[in-house]
């Protein structure tokens, strides 16, 4: 008497969950890749300045950019003694600090890469740079750059395309020269100034 009436019990539970599978395979589930919009209230944009040296160091015990990828082509003249040669691409986490003197108070880093990208006399990178800033008001947040950078030239200008955290939808500019350069080695302390329009 027991037997058949676990057999039921049994029947009972395998019926009950196939019936709870096809059900919840059964549901038609809605979902959009969007939300609806909402009216958007306008903040008020502010004005940024900010003041730092970065320090690239590509040679020595410590460097602060690796060449990752070199061009490995006959019959062209890359410079390959140069520092920077046509084609090469680097990976950089330097060092941001307050003044050109590498023993300057550290408030942040920038991070990202930069490929040598002419083929003339002239050393031009294009550059893609997160500055994440570590200390004071802006710690936790970034700027970044993306923009052609003509290293020979005594003053440049890089484009702000986006940030994160107090930097969020931010826009802007970077004036830049160089401070020193060790034009053997490649290493250089460079001057920023930036502007940025964030909310």
């Amino acid at each position: 008497m027991e037997k058949p009436l676990k057999k039921k019990k049994m029947k009972g539970r395998i019926v009950m969950t196939w019936l709870w599978i096809v059900g919840v395979a059964a549901t038609s589930v809605k979902s959009d890749y969007y939300s609806d919009s909402v009216p958007h209230e306008p903040k008020r944009e502010k004005e940024t300045h900010l003041h730092f040296f970065i320090h690239d160091i590509i040679t020595g015990k410590n460097p602060t950019a690796l060449k990752v990828a070199q061009a490995n082509l006959t019959g062209i003249d890359t410079n390959p003694t140069g520092p920077t040669p046509f084609g090469s691409t680097f990976v950089v986490d330097d060092p941001l600090t307050t003044g050109p003197d590498p023993t300057s108070e550290v408030i942040g880093n920038a991070q990202g890469a930069y490929v040598s990208s002419s083929q003339g006399k002239d050393v031009v990178l294009v550059l893609y740079l997160d500055f994440g800033f570590t200390t004071g008001k802006f710690n936790g947040s970034s700027i970044s750059v993306f923009s052609r950078n003509p290293i020979t030239e005594p003053e440049r200008e890089l484009a702000v395309v986006g940030g994160r955290g107090k930097f969020r939808m931010a826009r802007g500019f970077a004036k830049l020269k160089t401070y020193s350069v060790n034009p053997t080695l490649g290493n250089a302390v460079v001057e920023y100034h930036v502007t940025v329009l964030h909310y």
